[in-house]
């Protein structure tokens, strides 16, 4: 059981830094801030956790990991149960301390949401591309930086700063998903409107990730270069996790 808690508090700690920058701290830090807040979350979660777990804390990244037959279904299943769980207690933190001042905005707790509810008003069809693709993206770091050819050490680096320039891009038009759990936890707290697009913020972060998971093996995992045995030991088995 051991994974599946270190999942659940590393999404429940993203979620609580990841939105509780833009509800705290959003006027002090801005977009750029915020999207440093999750990218950092994740960087140091990955050190913190990804001995344990590989530090999914995003079921679009399971999912991914799932299709590349990298983890078992079973692990699967336990990890999304467990991001989920961890993304609610994050956001039920969140809102225990946002709501502390009495300037606190009531429903604010850094859900996405597209049309009425996106930062800039962009469309459900935008919004739609934006996280299908991001996500992809995303995926095709956390790939390319955790296989055995990449250098050792470093995959917590290029993953945080990818999901720090994901960010940049997406806030202003869903406030950037690109995780269903991290939606899923604030917008069961808020309800209404974050709750009835949620929908979207599961599929297409879920659609990336399949579809990157496709590609890499299919046009990318057998033509990067194998790593050259260390002399007198065997060649390591590739990663199991995805982080």
């Amino acid at each position: 059981m051991n994974k599946y808690f270190a999942e659940l508090l590393g999404t429940l700690f993203l979620v609580l830094i990841g939105c509780g920058s833009a509800v705290i701290a959003g006027a002090q830090v801005g977009f750029l801030g915020i999207s440093f807040a999750f990218g950092l979350t994740v960087l140091v979660m990955v050190y913190a956790i990804g001995p344990i777990s590989g530090c999914h804390i995003n079921p679009a990244i399971t999912v991914a990991m799932l299709v590349a037959k990298k983890i078992s279904g079973r692990d699967a299943a336990g990890y999304v149960v467990a991001q989920c769980v961890g993304a609610i207690i994050g956001a039920a933190i969140l809102l225990a301390i946002a709501s502390g001042t009495s300037t606190y905005v009531t429903g604010s707790l850094g859900q996405n949401g597209y049309a009425d509810l996106s930062p800039n008003q962009y469309s459900l069809a935008a919004g739609f591309i934006a996280e299908v693709v991001l996500t992809f993206l995303f995926l095709l770091v956390i790939f390319g930086s955790t296989h055995p050819a990449a250098p050792k050490g470093f995959a917590g680096i290029a993953i945080g700063l990818a999901l720090v320039l994901i960010h940049i891009v997406g806030i202003p038009i869903t406030g950037t998903s690109v995780n269903p759990a991290r939606s899923f936890g604030p917008a069961v707290l808020v309800g209404g409107g974050a709750l009835t697009q949620l929908w979207m913020f599961i599929v297409a972060p879920l659609l990336g990730g399949i579809l990157a998971a496709v590609v890499w093996r299919g046009a990318f995992d057998k033509a990067a270069p194998a790593p050259a045995p260390a002399k007198g030991r065997p060649l390591p088995e590739r990663e199991t996790t995805g982080v």
